[in-house]
């Protein structure tokens, strides 16, 4: 593994770590509100390193990124911030990025304002693509309802109350898995760890990427939990829709932490389709909702 940094069009230094083999496919995690790098767990970092490049980045404003003062509100920003680590990686082509949560948005921030050159596939894990009202890209749950605005407090008191239920909601049930649950700590400490003012900020936005969905020219994976109460399922059955060449795997019963809920699975399902990518098997006009548990 390696430490590295780039530097955004508005000054603000990313961090990111690099795993596996420099030469192979370039595979970029971008994680969700009120995270950072580390919410992929190790062993699925360490499954996914081992055939591709994984780059896994600390948004601005999240882990060992800076934290400007403004510019949460500025598409312009988080493309530029995904563009700065594909450049400061080399990477000019042949990358697959996956977003998980909030991620999936930065995700179609970069490709609203870079296109697809550098891009061979998207992964879209429990994803919003839009947000704002009215958005159906962006439909959240009832967990992230009952979180918002308590989770933004600066009150210790009533963030950690909102933010502890919250968590709930990331990892699913844990029972007696104490890998789940300390992973679960992990996320509950990711989230404190982000200033209050910048999981506010993240939602003071409206943007609307539907017809940067319908006209993608990659293909794409949505994978989503249908029993999601983070961000509605209905959000990327919507993003599936308008993508053309989009395969959909919907987890019955499933939260929004697909990776925390079944690595094995979850690495599985994201092999599977990068193996599309390569040319392995074709991805067809549309598949949405071909793979099943």
């Amino acid at each position: 593994m390696a430490i590295r940094e780039a530097v955004g069009a508005d000054g603000t230094t990313l961090v990111y770590r690099t795993f596996g083999n420099p030469d192979a496919r370039p595979l970029v995690l971008i994680h969700g509100w009120a995270q950072s790098s580390r919410c992929w767990g190790d062993d699925v970092l360490g499954a996914l390193s081992a055939q591709y490049r994984v780059i896994a980045v600390d948004l601005r404003g999240h882990g060992y990124s800076d934290v400007p003062a403004a510019g949460y509100d500025d598409s312009a920003n988080w493309a530029s911030d995904v563009d700065a680590v594909l450049t400061a990686e080399r990477i000019s082509s042949g990358a697959v990025l996956l977003g998980w949560s909030y991620g999936g948005l930065v995700i179609c921030d970069y490709l609203a304002a870079h296109g697809t050159g550098a891009v061979d596939g998207v992964v879209f894990v429990g994803a919003i693509t839009s947000i704002g009202r009215g958005e159906a890209g962006g439909a959240v749950g009832s967990a992230m309802k009952a979180a918002i605005p308590a989770a933004m407090a600066e009150d210790p008191d009533v963030a950690v109350r909102a933010l502890g239920s919250f968590e709930t909601a990331l990892t699913g049930p844990i029972g007696d898995d104490a890998g789940k649950g300390a992973w679960s700590q992990a996320l509950f400490g990711a989230s404190l760890a982000t200033p209050p003012r910048v999981r506010s900020a993240l939602f003071r936005r409206a943007v609307g990427h539907d017809d940067l969905l319908r006209s993608l020219d990659v293909p794409a994976l949505v994978l989503h939990g249908t029993a999601d109460t983070v961000v509605d399922v209905s959000a990327g059955e919507h993003a599936a829709a308008l993508i053309p060449r989009a395969t959909a795997s919907y987890w019955e019963g499933g939260g929004h932490g697909a990776f925390i809920e079944d690595p094995a699975r979850f690495v599985a399902e994201v092999g599977a389709f990068l193996v599309d990518v390569d040319g392995g098997v074709p991805v067809g006009e549309n598949t949405a909702g071909v793979i099943t548990p």
